[in-house]
């Protein structure tokens, strides 16, 4: 299948794994053939596998000595959980290999890290800041790198790591082949492909930044003030099974932990202020449900692949709308449904509007259908011609159906008003003149 090597065949099959995704139908003919690449996608569309198998089966036809502190081939991927991800795939589908793997991550001893780099990996997955360091002290050298893959590259700018990519990249021998995933293309990205890619194939299976349509999404306005009360009424609702909460900061992924936990709902948190440790720890606990709640930052937006997550909850919009897609992408994967519920106060309501912009689509309020699947209302007769110098009557108020109230509806839209406290004067009717009266003095 795909020109793979056939121990990559029998462990895929362990896997379960009978007909390739979209983009590993595009990506893998072309990079068994050594072309440079470019993909666009998101994560949960069988990227890894993409470009892991294709990896594995090159190196399992060439067995060339690697020799101490140096890989055979580089992967870069944005976050530590992303790493390890990708790490634990490779392992899965060369299980039948004999091929030897090191992991380079922030937050970890270094000590661990340099004797495996020195052992020689066939391949070596890590983050841009740690690789560079190893670079920097000549533990590592990529002269010998003849394949590297860009995970997640959007992400990886976006988290500043550019100038480390960069620099990593000048580092590698000039005849190599390169891939750089990304779930959309900005100009920077952009950039970067056309200078340290050659003729490269470009694969798109999904439009940049869409989310799945498998997740209901819905919107719901509440206050700052009310926001942990009402997170902490959500988790308890019975559908919740398991569910990702984000926050835009760290300290306030902390505090939303604290308070479910209070509030008796067992949760972890996860951010770039916890150690390697506390993160594998978190993750591990949200993965075997001993925690129903994983409150994260942006961190876990994208490449954590877990079963079973029923809801993601944006306690907090994110300030970047393209962050909402890859929020929301975290459940309804591998073609299960999934909830994304958007706690919004006053003060975002204009991210919510980016946000509905970049999908192309309203997110409404209060639940009601977007706009366009609305049904039409009906047209209003043409209003009869009005005399210049009579005023006209006030026209009812439209009832939340488009329809105009009956008096009789009037009257209990009134009742239902005063009953929670938002009493209305009743408006009065100005007096129709009887033919011949006088208008009166202004």
């Amino acid at each position: 299948m795909l020109g793979l090597a056939e121990p990559i065949l029998r462990a895929l099959d362990a896997e379960g794994y009978r007909q390739p995704t979209p983009i590993q139908q595009q990506a893998i003919p072309a990079l068994n053939e050594g072309r440079d690449l470019v993909g666009i996608a998101q994560t949960g569309t069988g990227k890894t596998a993409a470009f892991a198998l294709p990896l594995l089966s090159a190196l399992a036809g060439d067995r060339s000595a690697v020799p101490p502190g140096r890989c055979r081939a580089l992967i870069l991927a944005p976050t530590r959980e992303l790493a390890g991800q990708i790490l634990e795939s490779l392992r899965r589908y060369g299980r039948h290999l004999r091929l030897n793997y090191a992991l380079v991550i922030g937050g970890a001893k270094p000590g661990p890290q340099v004797r495996a780099i020195k052992a020689g990996p066939d391949i070596l997955v890590a983050t841009p800041g740690r690789l560079l360091d190893h670079l920097s002290s000549g533990v590592l050298k990529l002269d010998r790198t003849t394949k590297v893959v860009l995970d997640e590259a959007d992400q990886m700018l976006d988290l500043g790591f550019l100038p480390a990519i960069r620099q990593i990249l000048r580092a590698l021998p000039a005849e190599r082949q390169t891939l750089l995933f990304s779930a959309t293309m900005p100009r920077e990205i952009r950039s970067l492909a056309q200078d340290f890619l050659s003729d490269p194939v470009e694969v798109a299976v999904t439009p940049a930044a869409k989310p799945a349509d498998l997740v209901e999404q819905r919107v719901l306005p509440t206050p700052a003030s009310e926001k942990r009360q009402a997170l902490v009424a959500l988790l308890r609702e019975p559908e919740v099974e398991r569910a990702i909460v984000f926050t835009r900061t760290k300290h306030g992924a902390d505090r939303v932990a604290r308070h479910l936990q209070q509030a008796g709902i067992e949760s972890v948190a996860i951010h770039g202020n916890k150690t390697q440790n506390q993160r594998e720890r978190s993750l591990a606990a949200f993965k075997k449900g001993q925690a129903l709640a994983l409150v994260a930052t942006d961190i876990a937006a994208r490449g954590l692949d877990i079963d079973g997550v029923s809801h993601v909850v944006n306690y907090e919009l994110p300030n970047v709308p393209e962050a909402y897609v890859h929020r929301i992408g975290r459940t309804a994967r591998a073609g299960a449904s999934g909830v994304a519920v958007s706690l919004m106060d006053e003060t975002e309501r204009g991210l919510l509007r980016s946000i509905e912009k970049l999908i192309g689509r309203r997110l409404d309020p209060n639940g009601e259908a977007p706009a366009e699947s609305r049904p039409p209302r009906k047209a209003k007769k043409p209003a009869a011609p009005r005399s210049s110098r009579s005023k006209p009557a006030p026209r009812p108020a439209p009832r939340a159906d488009g329809r105009e109230m009956s008096p009789g509806d009037e009257a209990q839209d009134a009742g239902l008003k005063r009953l929670f406290g938002q009493s209305e004067r009743p408006r009065s009717r100005p007096r129709r003149r009887r033919r011949g009266e006088a208008r009166p003095a202004a």
